[in-house]
């Protein structure tokens, strides 16, 4: 869509939300969304669509996209023949197989250490950790348990060499481990870790225990817990902010409860063309129905920090996640709302997954003057940009990867370009449109600077893959490296 046009729907912002102002404040519309996962899940669940170990044993070396577009991992089997382009399958472990009895994949984050890669997989009964070897294998070191009783919501981040959990159980807390306990661990003998002894620390100061997410500001030393129940609470579900200049020792220097409750969250030192805020601590809150830019440079009190901005946007329906196109010159910024295609609303009222583009050159009045549409139907989730590319974990249309190196230039999204994707969903392929508007496939993923994509699909497990185009990560065709 051109700028243009959508210029002409902003006198109508304020209401292009699907659902009223007191629907998301109430938590009603979160709830709703939840409900429906859960009743897809169980669903699936007793039809044994998540006994993952049907999936183990995968013993062939590297399965190439071949020019079919087709990844055959196991020849003669459907289920087991993945869709793709440019992208080749080098591993893959089942939830199984990396000592979860129950699955159920979520949230996942990487650690670098020493040219060592390690993946920690969110699961509904803890964390797996694997190791990734040179010659492209997911090895399997050990588990870190869930610290009350199992939930499929479980989110990850990694704060220099400490592993942050949180999750929507009640009376989980936000678990802080140290990833240098698994650099000595004999891959023949995976160690299981005590949740109540082998953590380096344990933040309690949640009004019940849950957040939705996890959010973490490495280059300041701080974590946000975001979406904390219940949305009465002094916090409102917004920005918990975390100390962790002692890890053993987190607390909580204030909350921002302002604009209520934040879904997802990135926290970064901002530099842009914004003079006004060089040098600030921003968070951009994905927070249900608007992007909300927070300057966060103080971090005490009840009311800490302040917003900045608060934008709505044509097709608003649970405004889920983004990404910066770039943390050393944020101009543009991409994200996904995870029920527009479930209600047919908006720009996804035929169901093919949108990513929204805003220009956030003046944090104060951020614009939406575009987006793309995945070419299968589906519903996208989470998404990172690593130099001008996007990798979208997409649910059941699997990990696609967009060239948006063209949006600082045109913020239309007319430049943007599907360059890679591995479909880890084949169930649904031979429907219309490619795809099923479901909660099924991939729930997260993390790229290595090296090249390898880890992704953590919610049934059966994880995959180990590669671009076939690019040495390491890769890079969009217009993209500038700036340090």
């Amino acid at each position: 869509m051109k700028f243009s046009a959508i210029a002409t729907l902003l006198p109508v912002l304020a209401s292009a939300a699907k659902f009223s102002k007191e629907e998301y404040v109430s938590g009603k519309v979160h709830m709703k969304h939840m409900e429906a996962k859960e009743a897809s899940w169980a669903t699936k669940r007793a039809a044994g669509k998540f006994i993952s170990k049907k999936w183990n044993g995968h013993k062939a070396a590297k399965v190439q996209c071949n020019k079919d577009g087709l990844a055959v991992a196991v020849k003669g089997d459907p289920l087991q023949t993945f869709k793709c382009k440019g992208i080749d399958m080098y591993d893959f472990k089942s939830h199984a197989e990396m000592g979860s009895p129950t699955g159920e994949g979520s949230g996942s984050w990487g650690w670098t250490y020493m040219g060592r890669e390690f993946m920690a997989i969110g699961q509904s009964d803890g964390a797996a950790f694997v190791e990734i070897s040179k010659s492209g294998s997911l090895v399997y070191l050990g588990r870190l348990p869930q610290q009350s009783t199992p939930i499929i919501w479980r989110e990850i981040k990694v704060n220099g060499n400490y592993l942050i959990v949180g999750s929507e159980a009640v009376d989980h807390d936000i678990q802080i481990f140290d990833l240098r306990k698994l650099l000595t661990i004999n891959p023949l003998q995976p160690k299981t870790f005590d949740p109540k002894t082998d953590l380096t620390g344990l933040f309690t100061d949640l009004p019940t225990g849950r957040s939705h997410n996890v959010v973490v500001n490495e280059e300041l030393n701080y974590a946000v817990a975001v979406g904390a129940a219940p949305r009465t609470s002094a916090c409102g579900g917004g920005l918990i902010f975390i100390n962790l200049d002692d890890p053993s020792k987190p607390y909580s220097e204030g909350c921002a409860p302002q604009d209520g409750y934040v879904h997802d969250a990135q926290c970064i030192v901002y530099r842009g063309p914004d003079a006004r805020y060089n040098g600030k601590d921003i968070c951009y809150g994905y927070n249900e129905d608007t992007l909300t830019i927070y300057d966060v440079t103080k971090k005490t009190g009840p009311q800490a920090a302040k917003v900045i901005s608060r934008t709505p946007y044509v097709g608003a329906t649970y405004t889920h996640q983004g990404w910066v196109n770039d943390p050393m010159w944020q101009t543009r910024l991409i994200l996904d709302d995870e029920i527009d295609e479930e209600e047919r609303s908006g720009p996804a009222a035929d169901q093919f997954p949108v990513s929204y583009i805003f220009d956030i050159t003046d944090l104060e009045k951020p614009v939406n003057t575009g987006f793309y549409k995945t070419k299968v139907k589906g519903i996208d989730h989470n998404q990172y940009i690593y130099d001008g590319l996007a990798y979208q974990s997409n649910y059941g249309a699997g990990l696609r990867v967009l060239d948006v190196s063209t949006i600082e230039e045109d913020s239309t999204g007319a430049g943007i370009e599907e360059v890679a994707f591995f479909d880890v969903y084949p169930e649904d392929d031979a429907l219309p449109g490619g795809g099923i508007v479901d909660y099924v496939g991939t729930w997260s993923h993390y790229t290595f600077p090296s090249g390898w994509i880890v992704v953590n699909t919610i049934e059966r497990g994880a995959f180990l893959l590669k671009m076939s185009g690019f040495k390491g990560r890769g890079f969009g065709k217009r993209h500038i490296k700036r340090t």
